[in-house]
């Protein structure tokens, strides 16, 4: 999961440089992660479809090494077309990973099941530490070197992020393959109904902050140090989250995890509208970071209960198709909002009300049957 920062999280605060560089609207940046959610949902797609004929751990360890080729890739060109393609092809890749590398945080102790929630909620926070490290580096490397540095710190995270694959696909070959194991692989998605519409909303609300915190806090003239800050907050909170969330995952039944942290999110993103432009916007990173990892665990964790292991890769697929549909709206649509009325507050409101609504769905979500 740290090698998924570079693929979506870091382009925030890559953003603000590429466009001041490159001439872009808005729109044209928000379509950079647009384009990398319509890889997202193409990418969920195909493991949906192959996900039974290949397993978790090939198509895990194939989408870790394509992913850190295409963040290389974005550094070494300026094309848009180019860059599209580049994020596109992660967008891909990295679908891949989180369906079957979240199949196999839930196997990595098969003898002690009470350890897979823990195993599958660090796994998706673990994406804190990549916040941590960018959140550190790269404002300072465009502070000193300017904004048509930006190609460098691409390079940089491609080449971090292949080391990171090299090294998980060497830690997947000690996890047993999920699809290998005993039991039915048909599932029904109708008892999780409330839980999809749940992620969808978080989908279309939590992407907008991520890709417009950073360019919203410099609009309202933040410095490096608040950047700084702001960001790393997020990934130490993220980093936090699993020992939050951990009991409430235990304990909690259907969906109210993943309601708490859209709420999380939602109070976060309300608090980025107020405090953009002072010196508490620590405090809107912090609660998001708390939140933002918890609604895709809180997804894993549902259905990690209420299915046999066979069916987790496909059912974490059909999740993902519905997140990477959501993922499509969100920058493309705040990005838009903010040409049209010259500032990126209305396109942040409206992730806040959406994400408000999530949480009201998630709610409604009850616990599954029992797997077999």
């Amino acid at each position: 999961m740290v090698r998924r920062w570079s693929a979506r999280f870091a382009y925030a605060l890559v953003l603000p440089a590429m466009r001041a560089d490159l001439g872009w609207t808005w729109a044209q940046a928000g379509w950079l992660n647009t384009v990398n959610a319509a890889g997202y949902l193409a990418g969920a797609v195909l493991t949906r479809l192959l996900v039974v004929r290949l397993g978790n751990r090939r198509i895990f360890q194939a989408g870790m090494l394509v992913t850190a080729l295409a963040i290389l890739a974005a550094g070494l060109t300026r094309d848009l077309g180019l860059l599209s393609a580049a994020r596109l092809v992660a967008g891909v890749s990295g679908a891949a990973v989180f369906i079957c590398g979240g199949a196999l945080a839930a196997s990595v102790w098969p003898e002690r099941p009470s350890f897979a929630t823990t195993s599958i909620v660090v796994y998706i926070g673990a994406a804190g530490i990549g916040m941590v490290l960018s959140g550190a580096g790269i404002p300072l490397l465009l502070d000193a070197r300017g904004d048509a540095v930006w190609p460098v710190v691409w390079q940089a995270m491609g080449g971090v992020s292949l080391a990171m694959a090299l090294a998980a696909a060497w830690a997947a070959t000690r996890i047993a393959e999920p699809g290998a194991a005993a039991g039915d692989a048909r599932w029904s998605a109708r008892p999780f109904a409330f839980q999809m519409l749940g992620y969808l909303m978080f989908a279309v609300g939590y992407i907008g902050y991520m890709t417009f915190v950073i360019a919203l806090m410099r609009e309202n003239g933040a410095g490096t140090g608040a950047v700084i800050a702001t960001w790393s907050l997020l990934g130490l909170a993220s980093l936090a989250a699993p020992f939050l969330w951990h009991g409430p995952f235990e304990r909690w039944p259907g969906g109210r995890p993943m309601a708490a942290g859209l709420a999380c999110l939602a109070f976060g993103a309300v608090l980025a509208l107020v405090l953009a432009d002072g010196d508490w916007m620590p405090l809107s990173a912090l609660l998001f970071g708390i939140g933002m990892f918890c609604v895709p665990a809180s997804v894993t964790v549902l259905v990690k209960r209420g299915l046999a292991p066979r069916a987790w890769g496909s059912a974490m697929a059909v999740f993902t198709i519905v997140f990477g549909a959501g993922q499509v709206v969100g920058p493309v649509l705040t990005g838009w909002l903010a040409d049209l009325s010259g500032s990126l507050r209305p396109g942040l409101a409206a992730s806040v009300g959406v994400l408000a609504l999530g949480a009201v769905l998630a709610l409604l979500q009850k616990e599954p049957a029992p797997r077999a």
